[in-house]
């Protein structure tokens, strides 16, 4: 406890948003927590995209009732805009790793409804090639930094890429679909931790859900008894 009082004269904990000083670890400011678009209330069952109103019952967005999903369900954290964006860029391309501890926390909260004491934790993969010129997977930070936030398995390399696919950002939304179609598959020596077990995917921002539906069809194929999706960041449509 001293040690962590010393530490903290030392270093002041910081908004991982602004920079200003705030009173608690990992956290945002109060004008930084306005300014992102958190979800709460009511949410699409499936993606996660807000909804208006409340309901006790299942909600699914006109998104996710013309675009098949593989996944019985998913949440977000927040909206992939405003500070929200920034981020997830500052993460991304950034080397922010500060901000994983509370992205993790945040995560967490939007997890409550998909997880049970067995789920398997997983990030969507990077192609190695991506990964070597990266430095590392945002997805398999965040993924971590949930699992032991909720005190449950994870696997850092439970998929891969077995191809390096174009970049989805321009494309339309059959584009974003068939450029990512078999692209990701289980890991062959890690295909008999998927068997029969509920899988969490982790992914940093979802737009289309094109390689979120790649990577939980890879784990379906491979025995998964239940898929659930969780990203960070969830693209939704203005209006």
């Amino acid at each position: 406890m001293k040690f962590q009082t010393a530490l903290h004269l030392l270093y002041p904990p910081r908004c991982v948003g602004c920079g200003e000083m705030v009173d608690s670890d990992f956290g945002l400011c109060g004008p930084c927590w306005r300014d992102t678009p958190f979800i709460e209330g009511l949410a699409c069952n499936l993606c996660g995209t807000p909804l208006p109103g409340t309901s006790d019952q299942t909600e699914i967005c006109d998104e996710c009732r013309v675009i098949a999903r593989p996944w019985s369900k998913g949440r977000a954290a927040f909206l992939y805009h405003d500070n929200g964006r920034k981020l997830v860029l500052a993460l991304k391309h950034g080397d922010r790793h500060d901000i994983v501890r509370p992205a993790a926390k945040w995560l967490s909260r939007a997890a409550n409804p998909l997880v049970d004491e067995d789920t398997l934790i997983a990030p969507i993969p990077l192609h190695w090639t991506r990964l070597l010129k990266r430095r590392f997977n945002q997805s398999a930070l965040l993924a971590k930094a949930l699992a032991k936030e909720l005190s449950l398995p994870w696997c850092p390399d439970l998929l891969i890429r077995r191809a390096r696919t174009e970049s989805l950002d321009g494309k339309t939304l059959d584009q974003r679909f068939a450029t990512v179609s078999q692209a990701i598959v289980p890991h062959p020596k890690r295909r008999h931790r998927i068997a029969g077990r509920a899988v969490l995917l982790v992914d940093d921002v979802m737009t289309s859900g094109a390689t979120m539906a790649a990577a939980a069809e890879a784990c379906l194929q491979s025995g998964a008894r239940d898929v659930s999706a969780l990203a960070l960041a969830r693209v939704a449509k203005e209006g």
